[in-house]
């Protein structure tokens, strides 16, 4: 038989430990965008490439496709099987940046082009999609 203090502190130990648990998966787990579609795991350790790519991605992208393309009420998730290399691939990404795309999977409307963007930009922006896309499993 357990003793009322084993008890008690073996629910300290398991409320310590949930707390912890919590506040890492909050620091380094998935992306906490309250209106994402899905929840992305961010790697913290992205290239140059990726980490540059992220600041255009942010500025041009995420009204639409969330902070960390998880997808808004505006826009799809990247982070998702339809946007994986082998169905959309790089170049898809870079048609839609320069001429937009009609709605075909999701409901949000056709995009238009997105002005002001490089050709050099948007391959940074495609190098941060694909590093987010690998850190949830979608090669």
């Amino acid at each position: 038989m357990i003793s009322q203090a084993s008890r008690k502190k073996n629910c300290f130990v398991l409320a310590i430990t949930t707390i912890t648990g919590g506040v890492y998966w909050m620091k380094h787990g998935a992306e906490r965008d309250a209106d994402a579609i899905v929840q992305v795991k961010v790697p913290p350790n992205l290239s140059l490439a990726a980490k540059s790519g992220k600041q255009l991605f942010e500025k041009n992208c995420s009204v639409c496709h969330g902070m960390s393309a998880g997808g808004s009420s505006n826009g799809p998730p990247l982070i998702h099987r339809l946007y994986e290399p082998n169905h959309h691939s790089d170049v898809s990404f870079v048609r839609a940046a320069n001429n937009g795309v009609r709605t075909h999977h999701w409901p949000f409307g056709n995009m238009p082009p997105v002005k002001d963007v490089t050709q050099e930009n948007v391959k940074l922006i495609i190098t941060y999609v694909r590093a987010l896309q690998r850190a949830n499993g979608i090669y």
